[in-house]
């Protein structure tokens, strides 16, 4: 499961590089996740905009991650596109998530830390 991230002062920024979060990569995604998130210490936000596809073990994978960060901190999401925004409006996920039209939405005006 390929994520690529970048880092806008406190706010990191990873973004989904594949077409579908599934049972097939749910486990690279959640552990590519702790990864990422581990070496964060401010605000995460997920990219899904290129994901057409996430079934139950993806969005289990997402929620994963959610919890991994704790209590104190947050996973946003961004950029849902319209297949992956059902699945997270039919489960009533969307209204655990805190969820922006586009990452670019989020990082309007925050300069590029690395």
């Amino acid at each position: 499961m390929e994520l690529s991230y970048l880092d806008y002062g406190d706010l990191r920024v990873i973004k989904a590089e594949e077409e579908r979060i599934d049972a097939a990569v749910a486990i690279q995604f959640k552990d590519r996740m702790r990864e990422l998130t581990d070496a964060a210490t401010g605000r995460v936000l997920l990219d899904l905009s290129r994901v057409g596809f996430l079934d139950s073990s993806g969005l289990g994978a997402v929620v994963a991650a959610y919890k991994q960060l704790g209590p104190d901190r947050k996973l946003e999401l961004a950029g849902l596109t319209a297949t992956v925004d059902k699945v997270f409006k039919l489960t009533r996920m969307d209204s655990v998530f805190t969820i922006h039209a586009s990452a670019d939405d989020v990082t309007a005006g925050l300069a590029d830390a690395g």
